[in-house]
């Protein structure tokens, strides 16, 4: 009689190959490809070990929903100053856009760009905050995607891929690495309250990992986290006896379907779910915080109020060890500045410069910085072309981001777009090389963080991408 093993441990022990075996198991278990490893699945939230040592344990993504012009921010350009209202020069070839760009004439920036810090980076005078900061930052200003779309070019700066339902980058984090707080998620997601990124929740979802690993909504108030109190009459006593009792059925269940592991993240997620219920309104009480702090993140002011909380709050999670964060500035059409540029950007610059110098000061005051990355940038850039004659439309095929804190070399910029703005053009970075990047600096080699999924083995990066070296401290 043949019997067909359960799992690859059972294929192990039963294979009889002695200490060759033992070592292949070893092996295995080292890259993350033993999937019933039993700590996992008791708690798929356990904090575990890198794959190297690393400066970095938490990260906040400061996404820019909707496309911020680098032209407009952090990558200034004479020429484009010089040619404005010429059509673009043939010279730079055939350009991908969603309309016929014959018809566009290019568009200086009306915003003026100067040095700032001891690095002597230049800065839009949109960003005066920011501009303080300019020593800490790496701005990588040869950034290239590979759609003019929003929803496809969210999923790929989220998750590495243009399709949807492939695992977001703050799941592959807390699927690597785990929570260092067991009464909070290890990847929390603050949507701006005006309303949601184009294409949704898969840009946090879990895809094929287990669902423990997906992104928890937060929101400011006394109900951070959606459908998390008891209902009226059923206090902490009685919940507890429920939720025994029902784990109690799920683990008898589990025991003749120990590779069950979307079971195994619903066990786990209930006991995170009833530890929340005690602490995740402490995280966003933030009634201890100093009237100079509340200051700094601009609470005190109509137009950053909002979202200086929201900063503040990511502060506050990773000082209680939640792993990744990710902030989203900008309703469903955001930094989106089809026409009206300067109103566009000046409004959610004006709304999110303060706070977000706010928090890379405070991280730094708190001792944090070192151990925080910080990450800023959107889907895509601006073409330098106009869209009508006051806006500017999708460019993913050059744009500007950066990074701080966490390992970082700070007070560089790293790569340039042509002459106008238009294409990554030396020292190029694709998304693929921004996330091996910043799974490195938390210690992830990304091509050994993998998992196994219809017949091969998943990675963030797919077959490409490389650490951004010039980059790191």
């Amino acid at each position: 009689m043949t019997m067909t093993p359960n799992s690859r441990r059972d294929f192990l022990r039963n294979a009889g190959g002695g200490f060759g075996m033992l070592a292949l198991a070893a092996m295995l278990a080292e890259d993350g490809l033993l999937a019933d490893d039993p700590e996992r699945a008791r708690n798929p939230l356990a904090p575990r070990r890198g794959h190297h040592r690393a400066p970095a344990k938490n990260v906040i993504f400061l996404f820019m929903s909707g496309g911020p012009s680098h032209l407009e921010t952090f990558d200034p350009k004479p020429e484009l100053t010089r040619l404005a209202g010429q059509p673009l020069p043939a010279s730079f070839g055939h350009v991908m856009t969603r309309r016929a760009v014959e018809r566009n004439r290019l568009l200086a920036s009306p915003f003026r760009f100067r040095p700032h810090g001891q690095s002597g980076i230049e800065v839009s005078e949109l960003l005066p905050h920011t501009a303080t900061c300019v020593d800490d930052l790496c701005v990588l200003r040869g950034c290239h995607g590979g759609t003019v779309t929003h929803p496809e070019s969210v999923y790929m700066m989220n998750t590495g891929s243009i399709l949807m339902g492939r695992p977001s980058l703050g799941s592959w984090v807390a699927y690597g690495l785990g929570s260092e707080n067991q009464n909070m998620p290890a990847f929390v997601v603050l949507p701006d309250p005006n309303g949601w990124v184009k294409g949704g929740a898969p840009a946090w979802g879990n895809g094929f990992l287990p669902s423990a690993f997906q992104g928890t909504l937060l929101h400011g108030g006394a109900n951070p986290i959606m459908h998390l109190q008891n209902p009226p009459g059923v206090g902490s006593p009685q919940q507890r006896r429920t939720l025994d009792f029902v784990q109690q059925l799920n683990r008898r269940h589990l025991e003749t379907r120990s590779e069950d592991s979307e079971l195994s993240a619903r066990i786990a997620a209930y006991e995170l779910a009833f530890r929340m219920q005690a602490h995740a309104p402490e995280v966003v009480d933030i009634a201890s915080e100093t009237a100079a702090t509340r200051r700094l993140y601009g609470l005190d002011q109509n137009a950053t109020s909002e979202f200086g909380l929201r900063c503040l709050l990511a502060r506050r999670m990773v000082e209680r060890g939640v792993r990744f964060v990710q902030i989203y500035c900008g309703d469903t059409n955001g930094w989106d500045a089809h026409s009206d540029l300067v109103g566009n950007h000046t409004r959610l610059c004006r709304q999110s410069d303060q706070p977000i110098a706010a928090l890379l000061k405070d991280l730094k005051a708190r001792g944090l910085f070192e151990s925080t990355l910080v990450i800023w940038g959107g889907e895509f850039g601006r073409t330098p072309m106009t869209e009508g004659t006051n806006g500017r439309d999708h460019n993913p095929h050059g744009f500007c981001m950066w990074l701080a804190g966490g390992g970082i070399r700070g007070g560089q910029a790293i790569g340039s777009t042509d002459a106008v703005g238009l294409r990554a053009a030396e020292d190029k970075t694709h998304v693929h090389d921004l996330h091996a990047t910043i799974l490195h600096l938390l210690g992830i080699n990304h091509r050994r963080l993998t998992f196994y999924h219809n017949g091969r083995n998943e990675r963030l990066t797919d077959n490409a991408g490389e650490v951004v070296e010039a980059a790191l401290a």
